[in-house]
């Protein structure tokens, strides 16, 4: 998938007087480059350990996906982490979603952490890839606990949900995407793309998120079919973050490692 051009993008486009949103402004412009997309597989391999069916290693994602069968739900709760931010731009978004494991669309929704120098931004947004982010407008902080959803509602349409329980706001939005597979359902941290010629942008330094009651269609993900361990690494092949196992098929978490 995915995502986080918003700031980059802001600074690429300042001279062109473009704004672009951070925690508890609105909606940013749509970018006039397709930002990100889905997952950048770097290698799989089988592994049929703890009730895990593969492992793959990306360059973008971590987390749990399922990657076999036809999905039309996805939902988890997290607690939102606080970025360190020392010094450089760097981004780290959290969120579930339909799509984006072997299909070309992405339907997702989430929130993120993003450092500009020594400040901490964070804010929660919606995507239709390959259709541009939307920033909610709404206030988020480090700490606020967050459910999630993405379902699918047929004739093209999906449900994205999202509340932050600790500011007391919600969103439900309905949007409309042609030729969704829905051939995988996932619950990912990511470093979002993309540089100035295309990479991945630096991983914010989260610490550690803990990702619970993560289900795909109904039940808990570890059922889920083709069930996905996904290894986020950089260009060296080192880890960028660690991810535990799977607890109770619904529960893990992710813990910070390196930027880049």
């Amino acid at each position: 998938m995915l995502r986080r051009w918003c700031i980059l993008l802001a600074m690429l486009v300042l001279s062109a007087g473009t704004a672009l949103t951070a925690s508890g402004a609105s909606a940013a412009a749509a970018p006039a480059f397709n930002p990100g997309g889905p997952v950048d597989l770097v290698g799989a391999s089988s592994a049929a350990v703890g009730g895990i069916s593969h492992q793959a290693e990306s360059t973008n994602w971590s987390g749990y996906a399922g990657t076999t069968g036809t999905y039309t739900s996805v939902s988890a709760s997290w607690t939102q982490p606080a970025g360190t931010c020392s010094r450089g731009d760097q981004y780290a978004a959290f969120w579930v979603g339909l799509d984006g494991y072997s299909s070309s669309t992405v339907e997702q929704t989430g929130s993120e952490v993003d450092c500009v120098g020594s400040r901490a931004e964070y804010y929660a947004w919606y995507e239709m890839y390959p259709g541009p982010s939307e920033n909610y407008s709404n206030t988020v902080k480090a700490g606020d606990h967050f459910n999630a959803s993405v379902t699918y509602e047929g004739s093209n349409e999906f449900s994205l949900y999202i509340a932050d329980t600790t500011q007391g706001w919600s969103h439900t939005t309905t949007a409309s995407l042609a030729g969704a597979a829905r051939s995988s359902a996932e619950v990912i941290v990511e470093a979002p793309c993309c540089t100035a010629s295309g990479g991945i942008l630096p991983l914010t330094d989260f610490g550690t998120v803990s990702l619970t009651g993560s289900l795909a269609n109904g039940a808990a993900l570890g059922s889920a079919g083709g069930l996905t361990e996904i290894i986020m690494i950089d260009s060296a092949g080192r880890d960028k973050d660690t991810v535990s196992s799977l607890s109770g098929g619904e529960n893990f978490s992710a813990t910070w490692v390196r930027s880049s």
